[in-house]
């Protein structure tokens, strides 16, 4: 390698850098938004609802840098082919982690809403510890992603199936809720589709660890996800306006 290519390696090992250093400022953005969504839940705490809500916003900025800059990577710095999986690799996890920050903003709306109905018994504390749950998965993702660990991200991904179960014994609950006293209906309701929408949190989470899985091997899992049969699934729960 001559001297003009080193500068020009150096040059893509400084972006590259800067980029991923990016996506981990994204990852703890994230994971501060699930445990406070979760939080402010539990509390009824609009205040705290309301934070985790204007936050959401830098997320949002982080993803639009971090395409932009992944985007000049890959126009002027022309990456061969391992690279350019890694500068993929970072699009996508940077979108799932947008995801995320959406849902977490969904259950903050939501809870302005909770926080001025009756309470349903231990709801706030069982999607806390489901969160807690979901939050975990997303440490160990963003950790595998940054040590380039394949057997966490694999760990990640099995992982999933006991937030899928979670989601389950929930749906349950709150189901049985609504039967003995319709006046439980509308709350449930929102606390189902928060329930969806942390299980979301731990797809997206599992998302990930699978793109840290095509980073290390340069293929992606070709065995099915392991999933629990899910019972009363809703529409997506998707993103709604600001």
């Amino acid at each position: 390698m001559n001297t003009t290519d080193r500068h020009i390696a150096s040059a893509f090992d400084r972006d590259l850098e800067t980029v991923q250093a990016l996506v981990v400022k994204m990852g703890g953005l994230v994971e501060s938004a699930i445990s406070e969504a979760a939080a402010a839940l539990e509390a009824r705490d609009e205040d705290l609802a309301e934070e985790v809500r204007r936050r959401d916003k830098a997320i949002d900025q982080l993803e639009l840098q971090i395409n932009e800059e992944a985007a000049r990577l890959i126009a002027l710095r022309a990456p061969n082919a391992t690279d350019l999986r890694v500068v993929l690799t970072v699009i996508k996890i940077s979108a799932s982690l947008e995801r995320v920050g959406d849902y977490a903003k969904n259950i903050a709306k939501r809870t302005h809403v909770l926080a001025h109905m009756p309470p349903i018994d231990g709801a706030g504390m069982a999607l806390r510890r489901m969160s807690q749950t979901v939050e975990k998965l997303m440490k160990d993702a963003l950790d595998s992603y940054v040590h380039r660990d394949a057997a966490l991200a694999a760990d990640v991904r099995a992982r999933d199936l006991e937030v899928d179960q979670m989601y389950n014994a929930l749906f349950r609950e709150f189901l049985t809720y609504m039967m003995e006293d319709p006046r439980n209906i509308t709350a449930c309701m929102h606390l189902h589709f928060i329930t969806k929408n942390i299980e979301r949190m731990g797809d997206h989470a599992t998302s990930i660890a699978e793109q840290v899985l095509y980073l290390v091997s340069g293929e992606l899992p070709d065995d099915p996800r392991p999933k629990s049969e899910s019972v009363g699934r809703p529409p997506e729960p998707g993103p709604t306006a600001s």
